[in-house]
Formats: structure tokens, sequence, C-alpha cells
């Protein structure tokens, strides 16, 4: 069961908007951040990220795996800025469905799939071990979440 998280309910939410260069919305998402290619996060651009922000949080997953919702990524204590750039080197990995605390690209085993790129602009740092999942995130970031956008894209072999 998924964790409920709240916004920061003193802040006026506004949406973030995601995009990137490599990704266009809903689309293919080229071959290079893949499991078929050499793995490495995409650069994602971030619109409107409120002030107050101190941090922001990534998660990545595929709706369309076959058992649950596969996490791919998760990431928080990025430090805040409008381009995140390929490969991120900076923040907090958490354990992915993988069993790793990296960066692992879309990988289906069969059919095309979703994956859904998720940033949460936080007014806080998270204290989280490396070894947090994606309800330990959820968990903490709960409070004060002050926006999140998502960029959506699709993947298969």
């Amino acid at each position: 069961m998924e964790a409920t998280i709240e916004m920061k309910s003193d802040t006026v939410i506004s949406g973030m908007v995601i995009s990137s260069k490599e990704i266009m919305e809903s689309a293919l998402m080229p071959k290079k951040y893949t499991c078929d290619g050499i793995n490495v996060s995409p650069a994602l651009d971030i619109s409107f990220i409120p002030q107050g922000t101190l941090s922001l949080a990534i998660i990545m997953e595929d709706p369309d795996a076959p058992i649950n919702t596969w996490i791919h990524w998760l990431v928080w204590n990025v430090p805040v800025t409008h381009v995140i750039p390929e490969n991120l080197s900076k923040g907090n990995c958490g354990m992915n469905d993988f069993s790793k605390t990296t960066y692992c690209g879309p990988c289906p085993m069969s059919g095309k799939h979703r994956y859904v790129f998720k940033v949460y602009a936080l007014d806080t740092l998270l204290e989280l071990s490396p070894s947090a999942r994606k309800s330990d995130l959820l968990k903490k970031m709960s409070g004060h979440i002050l926006a999140y956008g998502e960029l959506k894209a699709r993947y298969g072999r």
C-alpha cells in the first residue's frame, strides 16, 4: 500500500512543469536512457520552482510493470536548479526495485510501458538512509512538498 503524502498546507501550491530536450511528453524514450543503451538518467528541465524550495526529490517509476508499479530511481536532496543534468550525480539515492541505489532505466520484458518522472519541490533537506525505499521517501516528504510536476515517456523493446 502506498503512503499518503501531504502538501505543505501554509504555502500556495504551484504546479511545476517538467520537460526534457531528450524526452518528449508521452513519446518513446531514447535508447540511451534505457538498459538497452548506456543507462544514464536524462536531463530534466524544471519550470516554476516555488520560492522557499530547499531541495528537490525525484521518483521514476513504471506503472505498467506486471505485478506492482516498479521503481526505477529515487533521489532526494537534489540542489535546487532549473536544469537537472544528464547522469545526475548530486543528491542522495535510495533503493529502487532492482535493489540498487542508482538510476536504472526502462527495461521492459515485453510490450511498451509508461515511465513517469515525478519531481517534488521540498521546503527541507531529508534525512534518509541509502536503503530507503519509495514508501520511506514519501513519508519523509509528507508535509514538506511545495510543488510537484511530472514528465511521462514510453519505452518498449
